[in-house]
């Protein structure tokens, strides 16, 4: 166990492995549940009202998952060597990068 800062701690995967055959979660849910709910006078735990409804919940909107196309591709080595160097996740930045010129496309068109 690394002690990082003040109440920080981190585990290996061997000691997080063994506190959950022990039964310890390394929460204090006995003394979270004896804590008082927040009442709103300290603006760190504040509760903003301005997404309640009249029910008292909470609303948002969340965007809908867009479907993903499976496709080959054919894009020039040097261009994949690039992606591939930034590491995990270079899929999601070719298609973001795709997406910009197709949305840039989309508002000259309509010029």
């Amino acid at each position: 166990m690394k002690k990082k800062k003040e109440n920080i701690v981190s585990y290996s995967v061997t000691e997080l492995r063994a506190m959950e055959a022990a039964g310890k979660s390394g929460s204090d849910w006995e003394r979270a549940a004896k804590m008082p709910v927040p009442d709103g006078s300290d603006p760190d735990d504040a509760i903003p009202d301005d997404n309640e409804d009249d029910t008292g919940f909470w609303t948002t909107e969340l965007p809908l998952p867009r479907r993903k196309e499976h496709t080959n591709l054919r894009i020039d080595a040097d261009v994949m060597d690039y992606f591939r160097k930034q590491g995990k996740g270079f899929h999601t930045k070719i298609n973001a990068v795709l997406r910009s010129y197709v949305e840039q496309m989309r508002h000259q068109q309509t010029r």
